[in-house]
């Protein structure tokens, strides 16, 4: 074999041999490297959307960054450790995100490897989204949530007009406690509820006092 083979060779066996060395040693010692959120956003059990949800970070908390793995870090803090988007994160408080760790290696006649910062191109865990919450049972004339109606909040009561046609169905996606009471004359009885109610049928007809309890 001739000698430039053999050094080639050589080059080679030590560049994949200190890359090596690199993930054992030189990623570790990033475990101390901060890392901010750039906005609320999800930490998962795993490197992808696909893994469930185990907290969340919000808007400039501050974590240590273990490692990464493509577009995924590692992170640890208070409560719930996990994976974070690296397009959510930033080595600097206030920055535009984008965390990740990498290594190269080539240069001269022998390996050189080091470790670095980049900015991954591609957004792969959107901020996080929460659903509004619901303050208020919204009461229907007809079945179905049609028809004129009202709303009222927890602790609120409400008596129909004596002409009114009473109620056909109710929107209760609070969960609150709701309690509907039939007009005096026509065998005054209460329902209570804690959930919506799509028809009320002939009770709903007949239904003059309306009370949603906290």
């Amino acid at each position: 074999m001739k000698r430039q083979t053999r050094k080639l060779l050589l080059n080679l066996a030590t560049g994949i041999a200190v890359a090596a060395a690199a993930l054992a040693v030189f990623l570790p010692a990033a475990q101390a490297a901060p890392g901010f959120a750039t906005t609320n956003v999800n930490v998962r059990s795993g490197p992808g959307t696909s893994y469930a949800v185990v907290d969340t970070l919000v808007r400039g908390q501050q974590v240590d960054v273990q490692r990464c793995e493509g577009r995924w870090c590692y992170v640890v803090k208070s409560g719930p450790d996990g994976w974070v988007s690296s397009s959510y994160l930033s080595a600097d408080r206030g920055g535009s995100g984008g965390f990740s760790f990498g290594f190269t290696i080539g240069g001269g006649d022998g390996p050189n490897v080091s470790i670095g910062i980049g900015r991954p191109p591609i957004v792969v865990d959107p901020p996080v989204v929460r659903p509004p919450v619901i303050r208020e049972v919204c009461f229907y004339e007809r079945s179905r949530f049609r028809g004129d109606s009202f709303c009222l909040e927890p602790g609120q009561r409400y008596r129909l007009p004596s002409f009114a046609d009473g109620i056909g169905s109710f929107d209760n996606r609070g969960g609150f406690d709701v309690e509907l009471c039939t007009r005096r004359g026509f065998g005054e009885s209460c329902r209570s509820y804690t959930t919506s109610a799509s028809s009320l049928g002939e009770f709903g007809e007949f239904v003059e006092t309306v009370r949603v309890y906290r």
